[in-house]
């Protein structure tokens, strides 16, 4: 599947837009559930490597069907690589800005405790470096006070390991452009930046990745399944069989209902309870 095709499926426009700053892309689509009251939330994070010519466009679809499911459910967009005031730390000081404004911008709609962070490709990232800001040493230029905690993250064939996917290459230099170079030249971008090195993540976590995938290996799951699991976080990897990149993010694809299944086992009870 290819993300022309993803873009081909239809979409409701959101509901409300959100701005959380000054920027041209500081802003947040809102899709409301159809019937009942607000309880839970999924933040969408989309990918796109972080460059500038991908935004939130073709996660829409995705977005439409999880409010439809009967999530209150936010597009967060983000300056990107090739932007002004995007790559490093301008893109992850928006994730953080973007995410700790919404209790205020919903008034107050939005609980972390009540909300699931969802991301796809360079955006799983983000989802889960966003989940694990707590543990950013003071003096980093992401750290910015208290940080919402979320109740967990759902990765769709994220870049979960930025050093694994510096060494990889992927789209060509993609994490080099995100952070301005490799772990030698910049250490301390990496040591803040790369979700796998901020473990234990201390929040529930579910990891969605196709054996055939062609953007991003499934072995980046992988690694990052097996750290968080030996630091003792509640994390489950899940194998795709048969599936590609793209089909995480199409609600018109079998891979959604292996979507719908991990954004409720973050939200299951007995996780509630611990």
């Amino acid at each position: 599947m290819s993300l022309a095709e993803v873009l081909s499926r239809s979409a409701r426009e959101a509901d409300e837009t959100l701005r959380y700053g000054e920027g041209s892309e500081h802003v947040i689509e809102l899709w409301r559930p159809g019937n009942g009251p607000v309880t839970r939330t999924v933040v969408v994070v989309h990918g796109g490597f972080w460059a500038a010519e991908y935004d939130r466009t073709h996660i829409r679809p995705l977005c439409a069907e999880l409010a439809r499911q009967g999530y209150l459910t936010a597009a967060l967009e983000y300056h990107r690589v090739g932007q002004p005031l995007g790559g490093w730390p301008g893109t992850f000081t928006d994730v953080a800005d973007g995410l700790d404004a919404l209790p205020a911008l919903t008034g107050g709609l939005v609980d972390g405790a009540n909300t699931v962070l969802l991301g796809h490709s360079a955006g799983g990232h983000l989802a889960l470096w966003a989940a694990s800001r707590h543990r950013l040493p003071p003096g980093s230029p992401c750290h910015g006070g208290e940080p919402l905690r979320v109740r967990g993250v759902v990765s769709l064939a994220g870049v979960c390991d930025l050093e694994a996917a510096y060494r990889l290459n992927l789209d060509d230099g993609a994490v080099r452009r995100l952070l301005g170079g490799g772990p030698a030249q910049v250490p301390d971008r990496y040591r803040d930046a790369d979700p796998a090195g901020l473990l234990p993540l201390g929040a529930r976590c579910v990891l969605l990745h196709g054996d055939e995938d062609d953007r991003v290996p499934f072995d980046i799951s992988r690694l990052y399944y097996h750290v968080a699991a030996g630091q003792g976080d509640d994390v489950t990897l899940e194998r795709l069989d048969g599936m590609g990149h793209f089909e995480l993010i199409d609600p018109g694809a079998p891979a959604f209902r292996a979507v719908l299944g991990a954004i409720d086992a973050v939200f299951a009870p007995e996780w509630a309870a611990r």
